[in-house]
């Protein structure tokens, strides 16, 4: 283990960190390979996927149990020193972002899966579990686990349950917080609680465990969780469908809800296709192009289900909503579809987009996109707009992609300015500055456009009442 380089005022002193760090070492029983200070590594842990904030952590941690969890936050109140949690940093707020020289606490290395109970449908696990693997775990048992998204093969649990996770399936199988049945989680005092206990039934106060969900690691570290499992879904099939108008697109999924339960509704425009086929990794839907696409998925384990699907397809053809179509003949041709959605942010990662993650109710969609699109036209009509997200949900992610011929740092700024307008109108329908993605950093300035002023003083009193030191990745969602 190196020493510690000198730091910047606001950073806690070399001296703490380093007393921190060997008392872990010598009465806590860490190993050497549990900690890391070279520059290397505080780069690669200090940071998520958010690139405006320049990580600059003072060492990295990886407890293995939840006993040297509690025994660094003992120590971090101690000496003062603030934690920041990292998963599979996929995160798009700077939540998981060490930015002013805190200690990150890495749970890579507490991934395992633990006790499974088959007549509850439910498996114990740790926090650093990846979501890919927690899903082959359920598959193995003849079960699902259907929270799912673009980076399931490198986020964590952990992370998920900070983030309250969505991802495609959100329509049908709802977010994280709803398959979690337990949580054992180290508060910022330091104390171990094990919250609900794996039950469906406990009508015995306050359950605190869903106040850790969605809570960005603010509150304390969630270190295992028992998370539910599902039945897997039977043929499932995909239909892409083109359409010149949004009106048309909000048709459509009426159309569909009022027959069938489908397990995801997904839209994306014509920038996004134009963006993809340039690329190449993707083959055109059909022939025709069309403003807008819906990607939609649903269970037809029986014929007349699928007959039932085709009625509605004609019926929406008819009415003029769909101009075109295609609807998958197999698994592998479903997978070929779902990329459609699936290579998006992918793809337009060289564009340097400038993303935003919001929500309103689908009702109001339409309305919300058209006044957005009219803002960014205003205002910056060289700057190009991509649209893709989880309409059957209201979940709506905006990119604006950077002009070539303009630095990221005059690009950013920009968009700063954008933010305002765009937060102004999310404010204006009652909806969510950030969607599935957490606050963290990113979007803590604009957390006013969503919850009210009384709202974030509770906030603030209970994140007191569980971290009064304030240790627990401070800086994030909003000031203490």
């Amino acid at each position: 283990m190196t020493s510690l380089s000198s730091q910047s005022p606001s950073n806690p002193s070399t001296a703490a960190v380093q007393s921190l760090l060997d008392c872990l070492l010598t009465s806590h029983q860490f190993d050497p390979t549990q900690i890391k200070t070279d520059p290397e590594s505080l780069e690669y842990w200090g940071k998520d996927w958010t690139k405006h904030f320049a990580p600059a952590a003072s060492a990295i941690i990886f407890p293995k149990t939840t006993e040297q969890v509690q025994a660094i936050v003992l120590l971090a109140n101690e000496h003062n020193i603030v934690l920041t949690p990292s998963g599979g940093r996929t995160g798009l707020s700077a939540g998981a972002v060490a930015a002013n020289g805190e200690i990150v606490v890495s749970m890579d290395k507490m991934n395992q899966i633990g006790t499974f109970y088959p007549a509850d449908r439910m498996v114990e696990i740790e926090a650093g579990v990846i979501t890919e693997q927690l899903q082959q775990f359920a598959e193995s048992k003849d079960l699902y686990y259907p929270v799912d998204f673009a980076s399931a093969g490198s986020s964590q649990i952990g992370g998920n349950i900070g983030t309250n996770a969505g991802g495609i399936k959100v329509i049908r199988y709802g977010m994280t917080r709803q398959w979690i049945m337990g949580l054992t989680v180290v508060t910022g005092k330091g104390d171990i609680l094990q919250l609900n206990r794996g039950m469906i039934k406990n009508a015995t106060g306050y359950d605190l465990r869903q106040l850790f969900i969605g809570s960005e690691g603010t509150l304390g570290f969630v270190t295992h969780a028992q998370i539910k499992l599902e039945r897997q879904p039977q043929d499932l099939n995909v239909m892409v469908l083109g359409m010149d108008s949004f009106n048309d697109v909000m048709n459509v999924l009426s159309a569909f809800q009022a027959q069938i339960d489908l397990t995801a509704f997904e839209f994306f425009d014509d920038v996004a296709v134009d963006k993809l086929m340039a690329h190449g990794q993707v083959q055109e839907p059909f022939e025709s192009r069309t403003k807008f696409y819906t990607l939609l998925e649903f269970e037809a384990p029986y014929e007349p289900i699928m007959d039932k699907a085709m009625a509605i397809f004609e019926h929406c053809m008819t009415e003029g909503w769909v101009v075109d179509g295609v609807m998958s003949q197999s698994l592998a041709q479903a997978a070929e579809l779902w990329k459609l959605r699936e290579y998006i942010s992918e793809t337009i990662s060289v564009f340097t987009p400038y993303k935003n993650d919001v929500s309103v109710l689908i009702s109001y969609v339409p309305e919300f996109i058209a006044e957005i699109d009219h803002i960014v036209a205003s205002n910056y009509p060289d700057f190009e707009v991509c649209w893709f997200g989880h309409i059957g949900d209201g979940n709506l992610h905006l990119n604006i992609l950077k002009p070539e011929n303009m630095s990221k740092d005059d690009f950013f700024s920009e968009c700063q300015i954008v933010n305002k307008y765009v937060f102004e109108t999310v404010q204006k329908y009652g909806g969510s500055v950030s969607a599935e993605h957490g606050v963290g950093m990113t979007k803590k300035p604009y957390l006013h456009y969503s919850r009210s002023e009384t709202e974030i003083a509770y906030l603030r009193e209970i994140k007191k009442v569980f971290d009064p030191n304030s240790i627990m990745n401070r800086g994030k969602v909003f000031d203490v």
